[in-house]
């Protein structure tokens, strides 16, 4: 596994998108949000993704799986090396994380990203103030 083969996996799923953050860290996301992070260059962890609670326990406890400097908190792991797990379940996992990233998604943007291609939806048109009078007025006559 390499940084070819996780970018390739990462950019399969649907509205991914990739930037180059803090220097040179290839980082994935989707809507904005991070789903996977990966060094281009040698550095002590080789990959990096978001787990749920139990699966974060799980992976902690393998030898070359560590909790993610600076992202522990929110259940994200980090490999050490790039084959510290099989390639078909980083696969796996990261998809997973990917799921995890997106059901965190405000439910507008998930219905924009699942919306199909083609179509628009258009947003209501503005409200208009009425003013309201006071209880107990009879509404004025017109003469």
């Amino acid at each position: 596994m390499n940084i070819d083969f996780i970018r390739a996996h990462c950019m399969s799923l649907p509205h991914a998108t990739e930037q180059v953050q803090w220097g040179d860290d290839l980082v994935f996301k989707i809507a904005g949000k991070m789903f996977a992070g990966a060094p281009l260059s040698p550095a002590r962890i080789a990959l990096s993704f978001k787990a749920t609670p139990e699966e974060f326990a799980e992976l902690v406890e393998r030898p070359g799986v560590i909790p993610a400097p600076y992202a522990a908190r929110n259940f994200w792991v980090a490999l050490e090396t790039h084959d510290a797990l099989p390639p078909a379940e980083i696969k796996v996992r990261l998809t997973r994380s990917y799921q995890l990233v997106f059901a965190k998604l405000p439910k507008k943007t998930q219905a924009e990203l699942t919306m199909p291609a083609g179509s628009k939806r258009t947003s209501p048109p503005p409200r208009t103030k009425t003013k309201r009078r006071p209880r107990g007025t009879a509404p004025a006559r017109r003469a």
